[in-house]
């Protein structure tokens, strides 16, 4: 999710801790639009064919693998988060550092720890991907082509 192409990184890890190999990209890049404005408005406008509601927002990346705690999530929201999880941003980040244009989309498959009367659990979180699968393939049936012809040429 983004806002803008924004994400908030904050898993305390980064996958280019290390020397830097400049033929894969710079050491220093701009991640001021981790998600391309311009994938997004193609997306949207797959996801507005189809009737199925995309949201944007700012997505916080955490290290994981357990659940947050009801803090983390509060602290998260006062530093701007709308969804945190536990993927996509170190994968965006490896992207960006290659020049790649990315586009993000996030299944939100559960309340996050405090938001919920009931605890986090991961049978929660598969059953809520399940459900949401083929939606998110009709999405990607539709929005892949659109994508595949904006880069024909390149």
């Amino acid at each position: 999710m983004t806002r803008g192409g924004e994400t908030l990184a904050s898993t305390s890890e980064n996958p280019l801790i290390g020397p830097n190999d400049l033929r894969l990209g710079p050491r220093f890049f701009d991640m001021s639009e981790g998600y391309s404005k311009a994938l997004i408005k193609i997306a949207q406008k797959a996801a507005t064919k189809l009737k199925i509601a995309l949201k944007q927002g700012v997505y916080a990346g955490v290290l994981g693998p357990n659940y947050e705690t009801p803090a983390e999530i509060q602290m998260l929201k006062k530093l701007g988060a709308d969804a945190v999880g536990m993927s996509t941003v170190l994968e965006t980040l490896a992207a960006r550092h290659l020049g790649v244009d990315v586009l993000g989309i996030s299944c939100l498959t559960n309340k996050a720890a405090g938001l919920s009367k009931t605890p986090l659990s991961h049978e929660e979180v598969s059953e809520a991907g399940k459900a949401a699968g083929e939606k998110f393939g009709l999405l990607l049936t539709t929005l892949l082509p659109e994508l595949a012809k904006r880069y024909e040429n390149v």
